[in-house]
Parts: C-alpha cells; structure tokens; sequence
C-alpha cells in the first residue's frame, strides 16, 4: 500500500492542475510534476478510466464534475450522455480563430469543455465557463459582467444586455429550456431577454438541447423557430422535429455514435405552420 502512495498523490496532482487549467499539454503536466511524459500518459490513462480526464492529442482536458451550483447540480444526471454527444456534435460546427459566444447552459458547459485548448475568441456570461478558459493561453477571453444569478452563476440583465450590443461574434451557442412549435423558451424572464442580445450579436445561432426539451414550453419565450441557423439534439429526437426545424430553415445535426447533419429545407412545400401534437 505504501508503494502505491506517491502514484495516488501524483495522480491527485495531476487531476487538480487539468481542473485548475481546464486543458494541459504532456510537456506542461510533465515539467510541474517534474516526471517524465510516459509516466504521465500513464496516469492519465488511469485518469481516463476513472472518468477524470479525457486524453486528447498532446494533452488532457478536465472531464469530473461540474460546478457546485444548484443549477448544474439538479442537471449532472439528467441525460447526461446525451449532453455529451451533442456537446461533441457541436463543436464540430465551431472552427479555430472563431468568436464564439457561449450562455450558462448546462449543455453549453459540456460545450465550453471540448474547447479549450483551440485557438478561439470566447465572450460568455457565465462565470463557470469563464472559469474554464482562465488560463487557456489559447483563448482570448472576454466575460459579460452585469447582476449574476446566484443559482447558475451567469450575469444577467440591463448591463450585460448593454455590454452585447457593443459586440460581434461568428457563432451564438445557446441553451434552451423547451422547444415548441411557437419556438424556443427558457425559464427566466431576464435570461430570456440576455439570450436575445446575444442572438442580435451573433452571425449565426446554434441551439443545444437534449430531446426531452422537445415539445415543451417554458415560462418566457425566447424567439421563433425561425430565427435559429443551427441545432444539435441527439438522436432521439422524434422525427417529426427534424421536419419541422428543417422546414423553418434551420440545420440540425443529430448526435450520437455517429453524428448525422440534415440540411434546413426552407423551401418546402407542405403547411409547416399547422400545430401538430407535442
């Protein structure tokens, strides 16, 4: 047992830099543990199986738990896995040298997780995701300030709307609450009104959402499905949705082992404005 000690400690290290840095390179992780990058690919193996840190090329992002926030807490084991999967869905949607900005979702978290360490512009209201990209030499990051909601930790209202109509970004990744027919919802009124501005902001906007929001209303309504370029859901959306969100000219990707892309359809021919059950 006392052999196996200092592996423990060092591996306890090793996990505490990845989560400070969000992502770590081989040669950083090595230099700080002062051991060489075969004993480190080896705990990061061991990391991996763990569910700790997920190995990339030439180094390792942070992969445990989310912030201790109510709002990630309530939402760790909801459809997890599929969170997962669009998250990876998305991010192939999302280039190097992009600006992208990013909400306080929990979805969008897993989102932010898979981009550090690439070379981007990242503006967000969230201080969790924030947090990620902190020191990410990579990235330049620039936080939305404003009154922040205690329970998700993101900045909200008057000052943070103001602060998005400076901006421009490439690509918007949003959260959403529920998706209906009418459109898309979330469950904040102030929430709701931030989302807007960035929308407003952004060239193109990119929704992701598991497939239990389909169908669904919330408190405030964000917008039409219309205004929405892009959406990563997985796969087990009913098919009826891929119709629709392709009908009102969005694309969707579906997630999953294998990622599919259906192409929007805004010229179709059928009554798409017709309710239809959820």
């Amino acid at each position: 047992m006392a052999s196996q000690r200092p592996a423990e400690d060092r591996r306890g290290r090793l996990l505490e830099l990845i989560r400070a840095r969000g992502f770590a390179s081989l040669p950083e992780l090595s230099g700080a543990l002062g051991v060489s990058e075969s004993t480190v690919r080896r705990d990061l193996d061991y990391l991996e199986e763990s569910g700790g840190a997920r190995r990339t090329h030439g180094g390792a992002l942070y992969a445990g738990p989310s912030p201790k926030l109510p709002h990630f807490e309530q939402r760790q084991s909801a459809q997890w896995s599929q969170k997962r999967q669009i998250a990876a869905a998305a991010v192939q949607l999302i280039e190097d040298g992009d600006t992208v900005l990013l909400d306080g979702g929990s979805t969008t978290y897993e989102v932010a997780r898979l981009l550090v360490g690439r070379p981007l512009q990242i503006v967000t209201n969230s201080l969790p995701v924030a947090n990620l990209f902190t020191s990410d030499a990579h990235v330049d990051l620039v936080l939305i300030g404003g009154y922040v909601h205690g329970r998700t930790g993101v900045s909200l209202g008057p000052y943070a709307n103001h602060m998005l109509r400076e901006l421009n970004v490439r690509r918007a990744v949003l959260s959403v609450a529920g998706v209906h027919y009418e459109g898309y919802y979330n469950s904040n009124l102030l929430l709701v009104e931030t989302e807007r501005a960035m929308m407003d902001a952004a060239d193109e906007v990119i929704v992701v959402a598991d497939s239990t929001k389909f169908g669904h209303k919330s408190l405030a309504h964000m917008c039409p499905l219309e205004r929405v370029q892009q959406v990563v859901v997985d796969d087990g959306v009913d098919p009826i949705w891929r119709e629709k969100l392709a009908e009102a000219g969005a694309k969707v990707k579906l997630a999953g082992p294998m990622p599919v892309e259906i192409p929007s359809a805004p010229t179709a021919t059928d009554d798409s404005s017709a309710p239809f059950d959820s």
